[in-house]
C-alpha cells in the first residue's frame, strides 16, 4: 500500500499536488493529467524514514509548503508555469515532528504548522524564522484555515480545538487565540466553512459555531456497523458543503441558509476503496480530490447544475452562491471565470452583454463583471419586479446601471458603488466616465494633491475618477466620483447632443444641436468654441489631442491649450474612427467605395499631451 498522506490544490486552480507514503510529490493539472513530480528532501542526509504530513500552496500559487515528520518544514518554489525550476526557498527545522500545516490566503508571508508537542507555529517566509502562535500542550493532529483567510483552527489529540486570528475582529486588536471547544474524540477530520466541523474515531460528526464554539448539529453513526472512524474533512470554497472521509465511503453535508441547519446527503459508497486518507476541493469548487489508503486518487466532478447560455457560455453552479462561467466559442474558448457572492447570497439570474460583460442578481446584491479582465464586483442592491434596470457598457472600467431616474456606477473589481447621479438622459453619447486613465495634470496643483492616493506613479495610484452627464438638455454637469462633489456645471443656450471628458478629466468637449463644438476647461471654468458645422469629434485615445470634421475638412488640435491653432486637411468622405496602435495614429475616412487613412503626427500628439508646466520646464532647459 502507498497511502496518500496529503493533497492540495493551488489557489489559481492549475495544479493539484499529491504526496503518498513514498514521499514523492506528484503534480497534476486541473484535468487530472500528470505533469511533473519531485522527491522531497529529508532533514538529515540518508534518513528516509519520514512521512509528509501536510501540503499547502501559497496564496500566489508559486510556492508549496511541505510538513514532514522528521522535524522540518520545507517551502519549495515551483514557479507559476509548468516546467519552471523548482528549488527550496525556506526551511523551518523544529525539535519535534510536524503533524499538519496550512497557509492562510490573506497572509502570503506566513505559513502555519502544528507540532507533536502541541505547539502551533508560524514560519516567516521573508526572514526564514519561526515563532510560536500558541501552545495547546497536546499533540496537534489537524489544521484548517478560517473562511475569511485571516485565521486558522487546530485539532489536538485530547479533543480540544483552538482558533487563532491574526487580527481580532471582535476587539480590533492584534493576534488572539482561544480554546473553542472540546470534541468527543480526537478531531482527525477538521475543517472550517459556514461552521467548524470535527469528526474522529467515535463515528460522530459535530458542527460547531466558529464564533463561540457552541454545538449546532451532531450526526451520530455509532449504531451503524458500516461506518468506521472519520479520517479527514474539507469544505468547498463557499463553505456551504463539506465532505468527510470514512471507510469505503465519504459523507457530504449541505448548509441550508433558509433553516440555518445542516442537511445530510446520501453517502458516496465506493466498494474496495478502503480508508479515505485525504480530501481536497478545487478552489473554484468544481472538483473534489479523494485520496485513499491504497494510493488511489479519484477526481469527482461536483456541481449543483449546469446551464447553456445562448450556445456561447456554460454556467456551472458549484454551489448556490458560486458559479463558473466558461466561454464555449470564439478565440478565448475554454476561458472561464468564477462568479462568487462574497456575501453568501444565492445567485438567481445571470446575463451576459456584448459577449463580455456579466450581470448576476441575488436577493440582496448585484454582481457585475468584465470577462476579459476577470474583474468582478458585488454591491448591495434591492431589485424590484415593478422597476426595470437598464445597463450601459460603453466604458471598460465600470458598469452603468439606470433605475428609476438614477444612474449608478460600479467600478469593476470594487465591492462598493462608485457613485450615483440623477439624470433622465441615458444615451451613451451624453454620459462620459473616466476612471484612473491618466493622473491629473501637474499644473493643477490643488487637484494634484486631492486626487493622490498613494503618491505619484502608476495611474492606479491616483483617485482620478470623474463623470460628465446632462442635468437637462441645456445643462451639463461634471461630478468628482472620489469626493462625490460637483466640480463644474455648464449652462448652454442650445440642446447638448454629445459630450466627452478627456483622459485626465480636466477638459470637457461638448456639441450642441446647431453642430457647434465647444471646449470647457474644468480647472479654469472657461468655455471656448472650437468649430462650427461639426459632424464628428473625438479625443485621440490616451492623449489631449482632438480630431473633428467640419464639412470636408479634417481638423486636428495638437495643442488643445491653444484652440486657435488647428491643423486642417481636405477629405472626401466621413470620418469613421481613430486608430492608435504600434506607435501610429490614423484617422479612418469612409469615401464611399474606398476607405482612406490619414496619419497624424505622433511627435506632436506626444508633445501636446504633456503637462504645460513640464513643457515650460523642458523649454527652459533647452534655452539654457
Amino acid at each position: 500500500m502507498n497511502k496518500i498522506t496529503a493533497c492540495a490544490w493551488s489557489p489559481n486552480n492549475r495544479r493539484l499536488a499529491i504526496v503518498a507514503a513514498d514521499r514523492i510529490v506528484q503534480l497534476y493539472d486541473e484535468n487530472g493529467t500528470k505533469r511533473d513530480k519531485f522527491a522531497t528532501k529529508a532533514a538529515d542526509k540518508g534518513m528516509k524514514n519520514y512521512l509528509v504530513k501536510g501540503l499547502a500552496f501559497s496564496p500566489d500559487s508559486t510556492k508549496l509548503a511541505i510538513a514532514q515528520s522528521d522535524n522540518i518544514m520545507f517551502v519549495y518554489k515551483l514557479g507559476i508555469e509548468w516546467g519552471d525550476k523548482k528549488s527550496i526557498c525556506n526551511k523551518f527545522p523544529q525539535s519535534t515532528p510536524l503533524t499538519a500545516c496550512c497557509w492562510p490566503r490573506n497572509h502570503p508571508g506566513k505559513v502555519c504548522f502544528g507540532l507533536g508537542s502541541g505547539k502551533v507555529k508560524i514560519g516567516q517566509i521573508k526572514n526564514n524564522k519561526a515563532a510560536t502562535l500558541y501552545n495547546a500542550s497536546s499533540c496537534c493532529i489537524s489544521m484548517a484555515t478560517s473562511p475569511d483567510g485571516y485565521g486558522l483552527c487546530s485539532g489536538h489529540i485530547d479533543g480540544t480545538i483552538y482558533t487563532f486570528f491574526f487580527e481580532d475582529a471582535s476587539t480590533g486588536g492584534g493576534p488572539a487565540h482561544r480554546k473553542l471547544c472540546t470534541h468527543s474524540s480526537p478531531p482527525y477530520a477538521l475543517s472550517w466553512g459556514e461552521s467548524l466541523v470535527a469528526a474522529g474515531l467515535d463515528s460522530r460528526i459535530t458542527f460547531y459555531s466558529g464564533q463561540d464554539g457552541s454545538t449546532e448539529r451532531t450526526f451520530d453513526y455509532r449504531d451503524d456497523d458500516s461506518v468506521k472512524g472519520f479520517t479527514c474533512a474539507s469544505f468547498n470554497p463557499s463553505g456551504e458543503t463539506v465532505v468527510v472521509g470514512n471507510y469505503d465511503k465519504f459523507f457530504s453535508f449541505n448548509f441550508n441558509k433558509k433553516t440555518l441547519d445542516w442537511n445530510e446527503n446520501p453517502a458516496k459508497i465506493v466498494p474496495n476503496m478502503y480508508t479515505v486518507s485525504s480530501v481536497g476541493w478545487k478552489p473554484d469548487g468544481s472538483r473534489l480530490a479523494v485520496g485513499t489508503l491504497c494510493g488511489a486518487v479519484d477526481l469527482y466532478d461536483a456541481c449543483v447544475r449546469r446551464a447553456n447560455y445562448r450556445g456561447q457560455f456554460e454556467f456551472t453552479y458549484v454551489s448556490l452562491s458560486q458559479v463558473i462561467v466558461r466561454r464555449l466559442t470564439g478565440t478565448n474558448a475554454g476561458h472561464r471565470i468564477v462568479l462568487k457572492s462574497q456575501f453568501g447570497q444565492e445567485i438567481s439570474k445571470i446575463n451576459i452583454f456584448h459577449d463580455r460583460y456579466l450581470i448576476a442578481k441575488t436577493p440582496k446584491t448585484l454582481l457585475c463583471g468584465d470577462l476579459d479582465s476577470c474583474r468582478l464586483s458585488e454591491v448591495q442592491w434591492e431589485s424590484s419586479e415593478n422597476v426595470k434596470e437598464r445597463y450601459i457598457f460603453e466604458n471598460a472600467s465600470c458598469a452603468m446601471i439606470y433605475c428609476a431616474g438614477e444612474l449608478t456606477l460600479v467600478e469593476y473589481g470594487k465591492n462598493e458603488i462608485l457613485g450615483t447621479c440623477r439624470t433622465e438622459h441615458m444615451r451613451s453619447a451624453v454620459i462620459s466616465v473616466r476612471i484612473n486613465e491618466r493622473p491629473p495634470a501637474r499644473s493643477e496643483s490643488k487637484l494634484d494633491h486631492e486626487s493622490r492616493k498613494n503618491g505619484p506613479g502608476e495611474a492606479s495610484e491616483w483617485n482620478n475618477k470623474k463623470v460628465a452627464y446632462l442635468l437637462d438638455v441645456l445643462t451639463a454637469r461634471v461630478l468628482d466620483l472620489a469626493t462625490g462633489q460637483g466640480i463644474a456645471e455648464i449652462s448652454h443656450d442650445s440642446k447638448i447632443d454629445w459630450l466627452e471628458l478627456n483622459g485626465r478629466g480636466n477638459l470637457l468637449l461638448f456639441r450642441d444641436k446647431r453642430r457647434q463644438l465647444h471646449l470647457y476647461n474644468i480647472h479654469k471654468q472657461e468655455r471656448t468654441t472650437l468649430l462650427s458645422y461639426c459632424n464628428y469629434v473625438q479625443w485621440v485615445p490616451n492623449s489631449d489631442v482632438v480630431v473633428a470634421q467640419n464639412r470636408n475638412n479634417l481638423c486636428v488640435w495638437y495643442n488643445i491649450n491653444a484652440p486657435d491653432k488647428v491643423s486642417t486637411h481636405k477629405i472626401k468622405g466621413e470620418i469613421e474612427e481613430i486608430e492608435r496602435a504600434n506607435g501610429r495614429t490614423e484617422v479612418i475616412v469612409d469615401e464611399g467605395i474606398n476607405t482612406a487613412s490619414y496619419q497624424l503626427e505622433e511627435a506632436l500628439i506626444g508633445f501636446g499631451t504633456c503637462d504645460f508646466l513640464l513643457v515650460v520646464f523642458v523649454a527652459a532647459l533647452l534655452l539654457r
